[in-house]
């Protein structure tokens, strides 16, 4: 599996940004995706999921209602659209895919390579 995250970048705080997660080799290992945050000097946290199946979405508190998770199953692509950002969203954003439902790392096998978030005040 493989997998490629795309889309970030500056910007001020009360933009919007759309990060793009391409996967390859889909399998039964890979029935959720995930995004999940590293700021500086932080763990790696749970930003929001989805199943390719029936798409279910879950998002973490701190983004709920701002952060909009989607996939597009006939392009292996999944989607982080992302509005009302503010400074404490800066970090490196991650895609990664796993078997299971989960909001820690653990749970998830394969990651991309993460795509830098940066929101000004």
């Amino acid at each position: 599996v493989q997998l490629q995250a795309s889309g970030g970048g500056l910007v001020q705080a009360g933009g919007s940004l759309r990060l793009s997660c391409a996967v390859s080799g889909l399998t039964t290992r890979t029935n959720v995706m995930a995004w999940f945050r590293q700021a500086p000097g932080k763990e790696r946290e749970f930003v929001a999921s989805i199943t390719w199946r029936n798409g279910n979405k879950y998002y973490a508190d701190s983004v709920k209602g701002r952060f909009t998770i989607s996939r597009v199953a006939a392009e292996s692509s999944v989607y982080l659209q992302m509005s009302g950002l503010r400074p404490e969203d800066t970090a490196v954003y991650f895609c990664g895919t796993g078997p299971v439902l989960g909001s820690t790392p653990e749970a998830f096998e394969s990651w991309g390579q993460g795509t830098l978030v940066t929101v000004s005040s």
